[in-house]
């Protein structure tokens, strides 16, 4: 009886100390439920632009840009509290003070000079919708802090601006589906965006 009790001990002691092969689980991110898309008009009195946004989207008017007070009261903030992000919008009057050559000199430099130490890339695509408004998108790769960032003009008066952030470190891979859906928000704002004279 001794020698079975000793025998099974020493089975079990043997057997229960092979090493486990471990395999570790890959990253996984939480699944987004994306809203039913649909717009409307975002049409402010008294505002030199309108343009559609999303029914899943709220406007704020930005009252602090820096530090500062912005310098128009034509600067707001489209803001996505269901997927934790937002577009900034910045709205510059063409004068002769601030020409459109210096206006486009400042933007290229913000979408460049902030993004360029984390993109991976930094790709520019020009566009024309109708016949009033010029711009260019800015798609910027990698764990930049903005994924998207665009300038539309008129080239005579009008210049805007946006940007589109999250809540959140900036993480391409998880953030990839959520920046896929926003981008085709923020090209139908484009495609829908109309000056005020």
């Amino acid at each position: 009886m001794q020698r079975l009790l000793f025998f099974s001990l020493f089975l079990l002691s043997i057997t229960s100390c092979r090493p486990e092969s471990y395999t570790p689980k890959p990253r996984g991110y939480a699944r987004v439920a994306f809203p039913k898309r649909a717009y409307q008009p975002y049409n402010e009195s008294g505002f030199p632009y309108s343009f559609e946004i999303p029914v899943y989207s709220n406007v704020v008017r930005d009252t602090i840009f820096l530090g500062k007070k912005p310098e128009n009261p034509y600067w707001i903030n489209i803001l996505f509290p269901s997927l934790g992000g937002q577009i900034y919008i910045s709205y510059k009057e063409i004068t002769a003070q601030q020409p459109l050559s210096k206006l486009l000199q400042d933007s290229h430099e913000m979408s460049f000079t902030v993004h360029s130490k984390r993109a991976d890339y930094i790709d520019e695509n020009a566009f024309q919708m109708g016949k009033s408004v010029y711009g260019i998108i800015y798609d910027v790769g990698g764990n930049a802090a903005s994924s998207y960032q665009f300038i539309a003009t008129d080239s005579v008066k009008h210049f805007l601006r946006g940007a589109l952030y999250f809540d959140v470190t900036p993480n391409a891979d998880s953030l990839k589906p959520i920046n896929d859906f926003l981008k085709k928000d923020l090209e139908h704002l484009l495609q829908t965006l109309t000056w005020r004279n």
